[in-house]
């Protein structure tokens, strides 16, 4: 009997549909000779502090370095504890009783760094010691599911990928862990999260918004003419830019006055090639969604592994963009199942059989899977979205097989009273790619007029001119699709060319992490959207005015450990080595957060009501008095509103906020009160009509 452990509950039930296992039991499937079991994603996790008696954040603890690290179940927070999750553990004893009765396991998770790690930690855990073999799949059809199974791999062919895991799962932990504890601590005014990854983007975005608002704009005028040959009607634009606009009055004036007349200088024609697009890795996918369908990361994410799981598109975590050698056959049968899907019939029709670009095929380039593609299975019953997503991932297949779009880019220099004029033009000679979906709007050359064919030394007529008020522009906001770029790219930011160039393709996370940890920051209520841009929220600057200029919010030094964790893949550094070194790199920055001195000057100083001795802690979320056994405490968030410290000084001074007006009772309905302190330090409301009810 063999045991498969796949990493979720709907990839086991295909798994055991395939392999003849059909008896149903209680978290596991039997039969032929196979027992298939799921693990419900991260079973196992890393201790927390509490679990090495560790508890609260105390300052003589930090740095926190467990020696060894410990294994536990998944754990949810419950009040101020964590408790094991039920769930979790009932899986993780019928695995237990799954691998026990078995003679060898087949790993059957998703096949990458965190599938990986799902595995490798349950193994652990258990203290198994028996022999694995790996199914390493890129797709969920029965033919990747057969295939796979019938070559399936050496378990310690993944040694490497796990130890990266492991690498990115305890760096994650010391990082995430110390620095937090630090932060709050040296703050001592709320609980602070920094992570190794989270912190840096978080800067990355802080930078760009505080850039964009300290930016000035100047305005600049320019003159644009109208012209006319023959039947056609083009414009120009003047090469001078005036910083007055009385000047660019007076110049209209002087033009206008003229004999109407431009000459022409010179006359650019160039022939442009514009290479087809390559397949979407998850980022591509993800960025073009959002520029595309306003779609945030997490919700393509999500959106992908659903199809991933219906069997419709191929593994979406992955880091490629290209697909090895042995997989080219395959792609005219995937443009086939197109044939019959109404939105791309008319695409299809323009493929050109015989001519398919080889672009995307490159061994080197393939990752721990190739780039996205569609499989043979006809979509069927997919909600909008799902459409959308499945839309988008075919139509990049079919650019990337067709010919490169090509262009004719004119540019016309006109000379009138001495001052240059641009007239730039492009004509599409051959759309190539960009006739799939007939869209051209992507053209980087967005001044698609045609211009007329002219010759050095023609007289061109004016028509109309006219005055054009610009101004420069701020750097953009990040978009969802900007910030992921940024994230991507992390690695360009490094000053030192020898270095940029070993980490121009590395970024800060991974194609897989990217999205949960935007979703991070949201959680963290340090960013927020403003329409379809990302902006940090008070908090967020506040805390980048904390750590602006700490090793912890480096860019380049994060993108550098990710070219580490890529080496330990590759079986080329020691995880240990990599530990020692995030290990120092933790202790450094614990030590300087702990020296931040910050002084809240904006906090008044607020004797605790209750013991009428201690001073009040106002914090983000609670006002608390600092002697614990006092143990009063009063929430911020009082039915949908947030106590300003205005209102908390008034309470606790005078007994009584200002009225509070649009709060939300449990029903739902708003209503206006004040809330006041009564003789035991608790907070009742008191309405207009003077009767007070005790909050619950």
């Amino acid at each position: 009997m063999k045991a498969v452990i796949a990493e979720k509950p709907s990839v086991a039930r295909e798994i055991a549909l395939l392999l003849g296992a059909t008896d149903k039991r209680d978290g596991f499937i039997t039969g032929n000779g196979y027992c298939v079991t799921w693990a419900l994603g991260h079973l196992i996790s890393l201790a927390m502090p509490e679990d090495y008696g560790i508890s609260g954040y105390q300052r003589a603890s930090l740095p926190i370095f467990p020696d060894p690290f410990k294994l536990t179940v998944k754990k949810f927070k419950e009040g101020k504890a964590y408790v094991s999750d039920s769930r979790a553990l009932k899986q993780l004893k019928i695995i237990e009783k799954v691998v026990n009765d078995c003679e060898s396991i087949i790993v059957a998770t998703d096949a990458g760094r965190e599938g990986e790690l799902i595995f490798r930690y349950i193994y652990e855990y258990l203290n198994c010691k028996k022999p694995f073999e790996r199914l390493w799949i890129s797709s969920l059809t029965e033919k990747a599911i057969k295939t796979g199974f019938e070559n399936l791999k050496k378990g310690s062919d993944f040694d490497g990928l796990y130890h990266s895991a492991v690498g990115r799962s305890r760096a994650d932990w010391l990082l995430g862990i110390n620095a937090s504890q630090a932060l709050s601590i040296a703050a001592e005014n709320g609980s602070y999260s920094l992570g190794r990854v989270q912190t840096p983007t978080l800067a990355l975005l802080c930078e760009r918004y505080i850039e964009h608002k300290g930016f000035t704009a100047q305005k600049y005028w320019q003159i644009q003419l109208t012209h006319q040959k023959g039947i056609l009607n083009f414009k120009s634009t003047s090469q001078l830019k005036f910083d007055d606009q009385k000047k660019a009055n007076e110049f209209l004036k002087v033009l206008e006055r003229g004999d109407g007349i431009a000459k022409v200088d010179t006359v650019e024609v160039k022939n442009v090639t514009e290479q087809t697009p390559l397949l979407f890795d998850l980022t591509g996918l993800q960025k073009e969604a959002n520029k595309k369908l306003n779609l945030s990361a997490s919700e393509t994410l999500d959106i992908a592994q659903s199809l991933y799981e219906k069997k419709f598109i191929t593994y979406p975590r992955t880091g490629s963009k290209y697909i090895p050698e042995d997989m080219w056959q395959e792609i005219p049968n995937l443009i086939r199942v197109l044939k019959d899907r109404d939105s791309f019939k008319k695409a299809v029709s323009h493929v050109k059989w015989s001519q398919f670009n080889k672009k995307i095929v490159n061994d080197l380039g393939v990752t721990d899977h190739h780039g996205l593609l569609i499989t043979e299975k006809i979509p069927s019953s997919l909600s909008a979205k799902e459409n959308a997503i499945y839309d988008m991932i075919a139509y990049r297949l079919l650019e990337a097989i067709s010919e490169a779009c090509t262009k004719e880019v004119t540019q016309i220099s006109l000379e009138v009273l001495h001052y240059v004029f641009i007239s730039k033009g492009s004509r599409i000679t051959n759309p190539g790619w960009r006739i799939m979906k007939g869209d051209f709007s992507d053209d980087e050359n967005n001044e698609l007029q045609e211009l007329p064919h002219v010759l050095k030394g023609d007289d061109i007529k004016i028509k109309e001119s006219t005055i054009l008020e610009r101004k420069t522009q701020p750097p953009s906001l990040f978009t969802e699709a900007g910030l992921l770029s940024a994230m991507e790219n992390a690695g360009s930011k490094i000053e030192q060319e020898d270095q940029r160039k070993i980490l121009r393709n590395i970024g800060i996370g991974t194609p897989a992490t990217r999205a949960a940890i935007i979703e991070v920051l949201f959680k963290r209520d340090y960013i927020q959207k403003d329409k379809k841009s990302l902006v940090p929220t008070e908090k967020g600057l506040q805390v980048y005015g904390l750590i602006k200029d700490k090793k912890i919010a480096d860019v380049t030094m994060t993108a550098e450990w990710e070219l580490e964790l890529l080496k330990i893949e590759n079986n080329e550094i020691d995880l240990s080595n990599f530990q020692k070194k995030i290990e120092g790199y933790t202790s450094a920055i614990t030590n300087e957060l702990l020296l931040i001195k910050i002084v809240r000057e904006d906090l008044p100083d607020l004797i605790c009501p209750k013991c009428k001795k201690e001073k009040l802690r106002i914090l983000d979320k609670i006002v608390k008095c600092k002697d614990d056994t006092c143990n009063w405490l009063q929430f911020r968030m009082v039915c949908g509103k947030l106590l300003t410290v205005n209102d908390i000084q008034l309470l606790v001074e005078k007994g009584k906020t200002s009225l509070i007006k649009g709060m939300k009772s449990k029903a739902g309905k708003s209503f206006d009160a004040y809330m006041i302190l009564n003789d035991f330090g608790e907070t009742v409301f008191e309405f207009d009509r003077n009767t007070a009810t005790k909050k619950k």
